[in-house]
């Protein structure tokens, strides 16, 4: 067995010792930067002015919708306007082929140069018979007879007359005009169909669309909610002082027309539990149609509120927590309470918070209650660039 130099041993011990003591120096090294504050982003809360867009869904009515029927029986003679054409009041729509209201026409004319001729006929014998009873040639009572037969006689003709201007009326039904400014609808009869006026099948609807009727619900809470938004001891008088609503389209774009809340329903619905109202919007380009579907957007203004980051929370078990940070860096797990609606990716905190206030922003996923931390104080202009916009 050979021998290990004394001087190898030495090196090779000291080379160990080395080792071992830069381990655990960097050991050391790591526990005490474990335990000290780690940085984090925080925001100074202040009060501030915002406004709030509560979007309901609605439809979308002309402010008339009239369904177009005949009046008389007859067959369609001639279309003259297409499915959604614009239309003035009293532009001919449709004209019915009914011979037979022509022909009473024509009888009730002939009805009446008969009754004419027989008015003509007693009125000669009044005048033959009064130069008679006057010279006692004759009896009154022939006077009194020939007048009667001549008010008789004007009364057949004053019926003739009658019967002509209703039988004209029933032949002015046979051209059908539009009663309103509006757009066509659907036409569901074809050139020759046979129609009737007891049809149950309008020949068209003429909706008037130069101003649209948007009708959407709010449940008992929210209207509780939007009744103590607005000043005023009555419904009618809150109604006065609901700012101008706005319009999200089918595709998302907001219609460039504001519109006005003019009606809230009395009655709450008990099927649904929801109230309806009404706003109405100027349509002057015909952009807005009957039936379709929209977001009534309603603006609420509010003066002296705290915003926060939707980021800078926690959800646990129904309710809403933020670290807050004292003026030591310890951070305090709070429940806050935030107004149902929201400013983009803000909410409007209503307690648990007040103005100067720290909280921190993100990153506290595995932050404990009591924990120290090395805030980074956030500009509040970059944080809350999101809701000036």
């Amino acid at each position: 067995m050979k021998t290990i130099p004394l001087a190898l041993l030495i090196l090779s011990g000291s080379v160990l010792i080395s080792c071992g003591g830069n381990k655990k120096e960097k050991e050391a090294q790591a526990a005490a930067a474990a335990k000290q504050p780690q940085p984090y982003p925080v925001l100074t809360v202040k009060e501030q002015s915002t406004t709030l867009n509560s979007q309901y869904p609605a439809t979308l009515e002309g402010i008339q919708n009239i369904d177009i029927r005949p009046k008389v029986d007859g067959f369609i003679q001639r279309i003259y306007v297409d499915e959604g054409a614009a239309v003035k009041k009293g532009q001919i729509l449709f004209t019915i082929d009914a011979p037979q209201y022509e022909q009473a026409v024509r009888t009730a004319k002939a009805a009446i140069s008969s009754a004419e001729a027989d008015v003509n006929t007693a009125q000669l014998q009044v005048n033959k018979t009064k130069p008679l009873v006057d010279k006692d040639i004759i009896s009154k009572y022939e006077l009194d007879a020939a007048q009667l037969t001549l008010q008789s006689k004007k009364a057949a003709l004053a019926q003739a007359k009658a019967e002509l201007v209703n039988a004209k009326v029933n032949l002015g039904y046979t051209t059908i005009t539009s009663p309103v400014d509006g757009v066509i609808g659907s036409i569901p009869f074809k050139t020759g169909s046979l129609v009737s006026s007891s049809g149950t099948t309008p020949l068209t609807t003429v909706a008037n669309i130069s101003k649209i009727y948007a009708y959407f619900s709010l449940n008992e809470k929210q209207l509780l909610d939007f009744s103590r938004n607005y000043k005023g001891k009555t419904l009618e008088a809150q109604m006065k002082n609901i700012p101008a609503v706005s319009l999200a389209l089918a595709d998302g774009t907001i219609y460039a027309e504001n519109g006005k809340i003019e009606s809230i329903n009395s009655l709450i619905n008990t099927g649904t539990g929801s109230v309806s109202l009404r706003a109405t919007f100027s349509n002057p380009v015909r952009l807005l149609r009957s039936g379709a579907s929209a977001q009534v957007i309603i603006p609420q203004h509010l003066e002296n509120v705290i915003l926060i980051p939707q980021k800078a929370t926690t959800d646990l078990q129904g309710k809403k927590f933020v670290f807050v940070v004292d003026d030591k860096g310890i951070v305090k797990n709070t429940e806050i309470e935030i107004m149902e609606n929201a400013k983009d990716n803000f909410y409007v905190v209503t307690k648990g918070l007040k103005a100067n206030d720290k909280i921190v922003l993100e990153g506290f996923q595995s932050l404990k209650d009591g924990a120290e931390i090395k805030p980074q104080e956030q500009s509040a202009d970059s944080v809350y660039a999101a809701p000036k916009k």
